[in-house]
């Protein structure tokens, strides 16, 4: 059974590679069209790629022990990150969302690095036994739920309320509390959703999907078009038709539907039984390590993993409203994939020095 943890950095990679491969079979028209270059996106991910692997490389050979310390500079750093996207000059905004930095060289997305800092900062944080903490944990989660909200980027707010969650039960709180802060939680949710007009538009999609095209349903149908036109075997690699314009953000949050579509029910069911599969070996290095910080961060940085590949399938098939939360190793984009990548390093990094 321990010998299991070794599929590990060949299933990621797996996962990497067959999303190159999308990636480029879902954005050549659009890549020829926009910039007269079909491997315009290929190229951009494989750049990323290789810094990925670098950090998985080094993560996995760094003592993952000394990340305790550096626990409360990167938290810190990173919500500095978060208040950057804010800044004119500095802040990228796109279609009214303020997600990213421009660096000049290229652009970062620091909501995807509070996933991993908010995991190695908790596993810190509770691998110490501390009473009445739950107040400062909850000040914690709500100033970066905040910053995160504002950009705004709601998918990701919930994958981080939900990491926070997992380490904080992980740690060994009281039921209780749980029992007490869900219907709080999911009311504020609501309040959050409702106040924001897109967000009340894609919840009213959500229960009726016969609203106007032109509004957000056309997404969702799109997304429900491709998985149906798949059929169980799907209409071949490269023959997709939603990739030629009609399915928006075809590489990234919803590039699902175009595995679903050129490989059916039976390809889009093996890459969820290897997400699923993914998730199985980290919450089994996280359960077999004795070293209660090693223990914490594992199922922190399996948690987080687990809710991105929810979140998006379950956004895909209509099971949740449309989120902005790519497919973890699949989907294309730079900040995402190399916080992921060094995600698994530490995870090999535990399970080398833990299970023999």
């Amino acid at each position: 059974m321990k010998k299991i943890i070794f599929l590990l950095l060949p299933l990621v990679v797996l996962l990497v590679f067959f999303g190159l491969l999308m990636i480029y079979d879902a954005s050549s028209f659009v890549a020829y069209k926009d910039f007269s270059d079909k491997y315009h996106y290929l190229k951009e991910q494989f750049f990323w790629i290789v810094i990925g692997f670098g950090a998985l490389g080094f993560f996995s050979f760094f003592n993952y022990k000394k990340l305790y310390n550096l626990a409360l500079p990167f938290l810190l750093v990173v919500i500095f990150l978060l208040g950057l996207v804010f800044l004119p000059g500095l802040g990228v905004d796109v279609l009214g969302a303020r997600r990213w930095i421009d660096l000049r060289f290229t652009v970062i997305q620091p909501s995807e690095f509070v996933k991993l800092a908010l995991a190695i900062y908790l596993a810190a944080w509770f691998s110490t036994k501390e009473k009445a903490r739950l107040p400062a944990f909850l000040l914690l989660l709500g100033l970066i739920l905040f910053l995160v909200i504002l950009e705004p980027d709601m998918g990701t707010t919930m994958i981080i309320l939900a990491e926070g969650l997992v380490i904080y039960f992980l740690s060994g709180a009281n039921l209780l509390y749980f029992l007490v802060l869900g219907p709080i939680l999911g009311f504020l949710g609501f309040i959050v959703v409702k106040i924001a007009p897109y967000r009340a538009e894609r919840l009213a999609t959500f229960f009726n999907l016969n609203q106007d095209p032109s509004l957000y349903s056309y997404h969702v149908k799109q997304i429900l078009i491709g998985l149906g036109s798949g059929g169980l075997t799907g209409v071949g690699i490269g023959n997709s038709l939603q990739k030629y314009a009609y399915l928006p953000e075809n590489t990234t949050d919803s590039i699902f539907a175009i595995i679903g579509e050129e490989l059916g029910f039976l390809g889009a069911f093996l890459v969820i039984a290897l997400f699923a599969f993914l998730i199985f070996i980290g919450f089994y290095i996280a359960v077999n390590t004795k070293d209660v910080f090693g223990r914490l961060l594992a199922g922190g940085i399996t948690a987080f993993l687990g809710f991105q590949v929810f979140i998006n399938l379950a956004a895909q098939t209509a099971l949740l409203p449309l989120t902005g939360v790519p497919l973890p190793f699949i989907s294309y984009g730079g900040s995402a994939l190399i916080m992921n990548l060094a995600a698994v390093g530490i995870l090999i990094n535990i399970a080398r020095q833990n299970i023999k």
